[in-house]
């Protein structure tokens, strides 16, 4: 890896889940929220299925509510998408706020519940300050479950969050 950045080697063996790597370059003084010649910092491009990396990165002061500059995205928007929910607990117990939306108006909650991540959902739902929020599109995180499909996932949110309101 000669020529690389700091910034670079962390990002790359985020993308990886190379843990010890991740360590060892954090322990030589890599700044943990510095960007990468793409503009992205190593927690933006973590291994999403891998929360021991999220941990370490978190130990280590990342902060997990950057938003990409592509579309506003933020780790817990990328693990909730990708139902990565042991990821998401470390992320938010870390610090990760699940009420930050993304360019087009969507929490986490919003695209877990596209993709039909129950776990992740049900998750989400008590985090979330307003669980019947409309993005930019009008859609509430129900309609989106239903517009994709994700009939259980749907039919949980009517029952836990309109029944709420």
């Amino acid at each position: 890896m000669a020529g690389l950045t700091q910034a670079d080697k962390l990002t790359t063996a985020s993308a990886r889940g190379d843990t010890t790597e991740v360590e060892v370059i954090l322990q030589h003084g890599a700044n943990v929220n510095e960007r990468n010649t793409m503009n992205r910092t190593a927690i933006q491009v973590m291994k999403l299925g891998n929360p021991a990396i999220a941990e370490a990165l978190l130990r280590a002061n990342a902060d997990p509510n950057v938003p990409d500059p592509d579309m506003g995205l933020t780790v817990a928007h990328d693990a909730s998408r990708d139902g990565f929910l042991d990821t998401l607990k470390v992320l938010v117990q870390g610090g990760a706020d699940v009420n930050l939306v993304d360019n087009s108006g969507n929490l986490p909650l919003h695209l877990a519940a596209k993709e039909g991540h129950q776990d992740v959902v049900e998750f989400l739902t008590p985090c979330t300050l307003d669980p019947s929020a409309h993005n930019a599109q009008g859609q509430t995180p129900c309609d989106l479950a239903k517009i994709h499909n994700k009939s259980s996932t749907a039919q949980w949110l009517e029952s836990h969050v309109l029944s709420n309101q």
